[in-house]
């Protein structure tokens, strides 16, 4: 019914570290809901009480769980905060909650921080997505099979009616996160969404992003770190009264890209906290007679290897011949040089892409202790060039890389040696206390 007057709105209420909202009729043990459902909404007094109704007789009708729906206003200036508390008074799973600063990722971040519910979701409030979609998005994460969930309007079996130029900019902004993200999943701005509680306590922290962004920098995150993301092809009908302003939207994004990505190429992000601590993963377990995870790190560090021995060379010749009008230098002068810069990155490659080390954290001391198997493998090499000259007096240039390309071999298997035992041999045990936790 319409509420008239429309005051203004009472003082805002605050959300405690975990919230803990009245038992809804329906909950089970101990009063709490399997599914909180949040709708963040700003200035929608016209679509949020049928829209709120509408979800709610859907939920009460098919969802085979308690479940609770918490209206999230993102500091609304209408009577949006009045037909949310009328909705909280008349409907008994309901919920209403005000914050003072805009943001849909903001409005997420704190109910879904607060929720008591293990499993959380949202939707946008004009319910453009069909319902039927809600019950398979949410199955997997109840049953434990999937850590985050999202709804796909460019799955092959979505079917989707929108005008041109919104399917042009979804499609084109997905291309720009699969090719500057590596992102494989394939809808990210869709407002259907679900993660399991235990998931979001670990997430949330890391996502930046309080507005539009927020999904995207979510499940980038949730990606990198191994998390299971379940799709699910939805019905979708574009709301014609979206307040969205897309162009905003579309810039705020591309910077959102630009910060996510350029965190990941420095390794600023502490994926390594997050990669699979939810339980048991078939790639933690050991394989009989094989160390954990050896055969990965010998593909990972021969692989490194080679190409460090390709650019050691390279640097080896060019310090030999003189490039440009640098002089020409010495064997064991240009055996020094293309080694101390080729081990550094080969420190650096074999940190992040063999070892699986991300972060900054002691990234000083492996580079250090990378110095020392340098010192160890420049002793082989320039051992060996030294037993060449005293046995050849003045050999080729062919001979000596030859001599160069063994000896670097053998020092090779000693530098993965002392870098699985002792350089990088301290993750080994961390590592695992994380993906038991």
């Amino acid at each position: 019914m319409p509420i008239e007057p429309r005051p203004s709105p009472g003082p805002a209420r605050t959300l405690p570290a975990r919230r803990h909202l009245p038992a809804a009729a329906g909950t089970g043990a101990g009063g709490t809901p399997v599914l909180d459902v949040v709708i963040p909404v700003l200035d929608e007094e016209r679509d949020l009480e049928p829209c709120v109704r509408r979800l709610h007789a859907h939920l009460a009708e098919t969802f085979p769980y308690a479940f609770r729906i918490t209206i999230a206003d993102n500091a609304s200036t209408d009577a949006t905060p009045l037909i949310a508390a009328h909705l909280a008074a008349h409907l008994a799973e309901v919920e209403s909650y005000r914050l003072e600063l805009r943001g849909r990722g903001r409005a997420l971040r704190e109910v879904w921080s607060a929720s008591d519910a293990p499993v959380l979701a949202y939707m946008d409030v004009d319910l453009s997505t069909d319902l039927n979609a809600l019950l398979p998005l949410v199955a997997p994460l109840i049953s434990g099979h999937s850590d985050l969930a999202i709804g796909s309007r460019l799955a092959r079996s979505a079917r989707v009616v929108r005008g041109p130029k919104r399917e042009f900019i979804s499609r084109t902004y997905n291309l720009i996160l699969r090719g500057s993200l590596q992102a494989r999943f394939s809808d990210a701005q869709c407002g259907f969404k679900a993660i399991r509680r235990d998931v979001a306590e670990r997430l949330l922290p890391l996502v930046e992003d309080t507005g539009w962004f927020f999904d995207t920098e979510l499940l980038v995150l949730a990606e990198r770190a191994g998390l299971r993301i379940h799709e699910v092809p939805v019905d979708w009908v574009d709301d014609p009264h979206s307040t969205v302003h897309i162009l905003r939207t579309a810039t705020d994004d591309l910077k959102g890209v630009w910060r996510v990505g350029r965190a990941l190429a420095v390794g600023a992000l502490p994926l390594d906290r997050l990669v699979r601590p939810f339980g048991d993963d078939p790639r933690d377990r050991q394989l009989a007679g094989v160390p954990r995870g050896l055969t990965r790190q010998l593909v990972g560090f021969c692989v490194v290897g080679a190409l460090s021995t390709l650019f050691y060379l390279l640097l080896y010749s060019l310090f030999r011949a003189g490039p440009g009008p640098l002089p020409a230098l010495g064997a064991q002068t240009a055996n020094a040089a293309a080694l101390l810069v080729s081990a550094v990155a080969n420190t650096a490659a074999n940190r992040r892409l063999t070892f699986g080390v991300r972060g900054r954290e002691r990234a000083v001391r492996h580079q250090a202790q990378g110095l020392v198997v340098f010192a160890i493998g420049l002793a082989l090499t320039s051992g060996s060039l030294a037993a060449l000259g005293a046995a050849a007096g003045r050999p080729s240039h062919t001979t000596e890389l030859i001599v160069l390309i063994a000896a670097n071999l053998a020092a090779t298997v000693l530098r993965f040696l002392l870098f699985r035992v002792w350089v990088f041999g301290e993750q080994t045990a961390p590592a695992r206390e994380v993906e038991q936790r």
